[in-house]
């Protein structure tokens, strides 16, 4: 049984980060595609390639989900059912064109089965989730709202004077340029969280020591996986993400991929799974702000920052259930 199992969490966790994959491209080339700096299908290649790079450069993010949320060993059966309840939520926001947060989403689940399965919330690592998850949830798409706004105000300055046709060609080929960064961040912080979910698994199976880092075929699978879910494209977000916000120009899409990627990174450093989607779209608004503030679309705006705040909750009632109605059949 623990090897159908762990086949079975293996399985949901390459759904779920393909998945991620289409669900989270639009954070990388909505920008770039509404712009017209790059056509889609080549913004969606780059995208995927960049990913599958960023994905292997780092370990801190999937550490933290391997072993800085629970200090129990789970069951295979609560993994499975923390992926199961993610990639529900992936779906259910995808079909609505809603940039959640996959990153939040997992980790939601894996609190709320992992409280099921206890029966009691005392083996969730509170300081660890306050840490490494609800203040980035709050501080990452701030620093990217900040850094767009002033970023942009700095574009301003510095190119006053410019002609804005040639201004305009700028920013159209430098945005290329952030775009590329954007999609390598997005897999140095996202691909991870899969990673972490596999080596919790493998760990639980008695398979894999935790000491030892993240297997290198597991940060294989799940870059290849990422990237091939990144060349599927994610139309449905991204037309919420690309125009839904404020009307893009290329300089607008430059400097808010640019702040982006600096929060992203700046998470990442720090071990903390954020959401790329939550930052692109702060970023969005902060740069968009800077030039007129009623251009920004803040009724879309609130509708986006309200599917952040239900994520976390939302996936924890759905983890928990999904774990109950499976302890039945596989505990």
């Amino acid at each position: 049984m623990v090897s159908i199992l762990l086949i079975a969490v293996l399985i949901a966790a390459v759904v779920f980060e393909f998945i991620n994959g289409f669900h989270d491209t639009a954070n990388a080339i909505a920008t770039t595609v509404y712009t017209k700096a790059l056509p889609l299908r080549v913004a969606i290649l780059m995208s995927a390639t960049m990913n599958f790079i960023g994905a292997l450069m780092s370990e801190k993010v999937a550490m933290t989900i391997a072993s800085g949320l629970v200090d129990i060993q789970l069951q295979l059966y609560v993994v499975f059912a923390a992926l199961v309840g993610a990639i529900v939520w992936d779906l259910f926001t995808w079909w609505f064109s809603i940039p959640s947060s996959s990153s939040h989403a997992l980790i939601g689940s894996l609190i709320g089965a992992t409280i099921i399965f206890t029966r009691t919330t005392n083996h969730i690592m509170w300081e660890g989730v306050l840490e490494k998850v609800v203040i980035p949830l709050f501080t990452s798409p701030l620093i990217g709202m900040a850094l767009g706004y002033f970023i942009m105000k700095l574009v301003f300055e510095l190119f006053a004077d410019w002609p804005p046709k040639k201004a305009h060609g700028l920013f159209h080929r430098l945005q290329v340029l952030s775009a590329a960064f954007m999609a390598y961040s997005h897999g140095n912080n996202d691909a991870q969280k899969t990673m972490g979910i596999i080596t919790l698994a493998l760990v639980t199976a008695g398979l894999h020591d935790p000491s030892m880092g993240i297997p290198l075929w597991v940060k294989l699978l799940c870059a290849t996986t990422m990237a091939l879910g990144t060349s599927i494209g994610g139309g449905r977000i991204m037309r919420t993400v690309g125009d839904g916000v404020t009307k893009l120009t290329p300089v607008i899409g430059f400097v808010a991929e640019a702040s982006s990627t600096v929060a992203i990174e700046l998470m990442t450093a720090m071990g903390a799974p954020v959401s790329t989607t939550q930052v692109i779209t702060t970023s969005i608004m902060g740069a968009g702000s800077a030039r007129r503030r009623s251009s920004v679309r803040w009724g879309v705006a609130r509708k986006i920052i309200a599917a952040w705040f239900i994520t976390l909750p939302a996936t924890m009632a759905l983890g928990g259930l999904i774990a109950f109605l499976t302890s039945f059949v596989l505990a």
